[in-house]
């Protein structure tokens, strides 16, 4: 596997980048993209399995939030280390193994899925899918060096849209399955080949970086920063939220509106479909219109939509419930699409105040928000994590979602107000170039 590394990748300079590096970082985006997307498949798998679980499985609503949960969990916290192994072992390397990892999982989902297996062997299961959720972070790592910064927002866009879609292709497989009085068997035979089919595909087509390398003091550096924890704050609310109510949809469906699985299921993939089309868009606004300034008035919206939700869940209305729901995965996307873009834009913004400019800028840009990245992956996830908890919770103690979707628009509420305090607020935060004679530069424009 030591075959396909590129020694030297500046993307920065456009010359090399129209000549050369464009082709190249297009054609990893691309196959990047495929091995993203099964992974989001696998990590959110059980938020269809679930559906299939009926009465004769003995899992009440809280323990099928449970399961979920779990998943949501290590994909969280696997987020981490598989940042690091970019660098280490190199992005089309450690695109083959983590793309062939997703065999586990899977197959495993295969044998146990039957009435009969015990809650615990279940919940070990759901723990495994969650090395899908560390593709993202591997992938996006890898993406973000490839691409020049001025194409960021829309390359990890892209990147990660393409990936999320895993999620209501999923979802749709599912639905399909269901409608054909299939058996959860069928769905994961469905995915086996085309997971060794991302492998084969990441082995054939892509590169390795050998400029990109683990820095342990970027790595601290990013740990130290206030912003990588800024970030991954305003990451909860719009990634972890997007795969929170991913897992959550279908079973608040049946749950609170008693749904049948194919009801629900037919309705699950809109949102997270639509939440995924829609995230190369808010990159792409970001580029256009400053991130900070995107996320602000998302955030409003989110809100706006999760009071239309609270409305319909004391109304009970299911058609006011399922639209303001799916405009809120919508907003998700954007959201996804504007904080991913604020990243490497911050930490070029931080460059140019220490003085630097041109390529050294650039590089420290690169650097530390390439560190970052993983960190603030990791953390966002987890709001995935908590948004089925308190669902777990609210239909435990109330019997409906209404409480956890008045804690969701405060939690909304609070990142609205961070992002315009932190980053809109104060001119102050405005750094001159020292070498370049450019307008000052501030925080609202990352």
């Amino acid at each position: 596997m030591a075959s396909r590394w590129i020694e030297q990748w500046d993307p920065e300079d456009e010359t090399f980048w129209e000549a050369r590096g464009e082709r190249i970082a297009r054609r990893n985006l691309v196959f990047s993209i495929l091995s993203e997307h099964i992974g989001f498949s696998i990590w959110t798998l059980w938020s269809v399995l679930v559906l299939f679980m009926g009465p004769e499985y003995g899992i009440d609503p809280a323990g099928k939030f449970f399961l979920v949960a779990m998943a949501t969990l290590v994909g969280a916290f696997i987020r981490v280390p598989y940042t690091f192994a970019v660098a280490r072992f190199g992005g089309r390397n450690w695109t083959i193994v983590a793309a062939s990892m997703l065999l586990l999982p899977t197959a495993a989902a295969f044998v146990v899925m039957e009435p009969g297996t015990s809650y615990t062997t279940f919940m070990l299961v759901a723990m495994l899918t969650g090395v899908g959720g560390g593709n993202f972070a591997s992938s996006m790592t890898n993406i973000n060096s490839f691409f020049p910064l001025r194409k960021k927002g829309w390359a990890l866009g892209l990147n990660a849209g393409g990936g999320n879609i895993g999620v209501p292709v999923v979802q749709l497989a599912g639905l399909a399955v269901i409608g054909a009085a299939g058996g959860p068997r069928v769905l994961l035979g469905i995915y086996l080949p085309f997971i060794a089919l991302s492998a084969i595909c990441a082995a054939l087509f892509m590169d390795n970086l050998a400029p990109v390398k683990n820095d342990t003091g970027a790595a601290k550096d990013a740990v130290r920063d206030p912003h990588t924890w800024i970030m991954s704050f305003l990451y909860i609310g719009t990634f972890g939220s997007f795969i929170g109510y991913s897992f959550a949809f279908g079973l608040v469906l049946q749950t609170q509106f008693g749904r049948t699985p194919l009801q629900a299921a037919s309705i699950t993939f809109i949102g997270p479909l639509l939440g995924s089309l829609i995230r190369p868009v808010g990159g792409r606004l970001a580029d256009r219109y400053g991130g900070a300034r995107i996320t602000l008035w998302n955030f409003l919206g989110m809100g706006v939509a999760t009071g239309g939700v609270v409305l319909a869940s004391v109304e009970k209305s299911l058609a006011l419930f399922t639209t303001a729901f799916i405009v809120l995965f919508v907003l998700t996307g954007v959201g996804n699409g504007s904080t991913y873009k604020m990243i490497p834009g911050i930490f070029h913004a931080k460059a140019v105040a220490k003085g630097m400019s041109g390529e050294a800028a650039a590089a420290y840009g690169r650097r530390l928000s390439g560190a970052s990245m993983g960190l603030i992956g990791a953390v966002g996830a987890l709001g995935g994590l908590g948004i089925n908890l308190a669902f777990r919770q609210s239909f435990l103690t109330s019997g409906t979602g209404t409480s956890a979707f008045v804690a969701f628009l405060a939690f909304y509420a609070a990142c609205f107000a961070v992002t315009w305090a932190v980053y809109l607020r104060r001119p102050a935060t405005a750094v001159q170039p020292v070498a370049e004679a450019k307008p000052q530069l501030s925080y609202a424009e990352v």
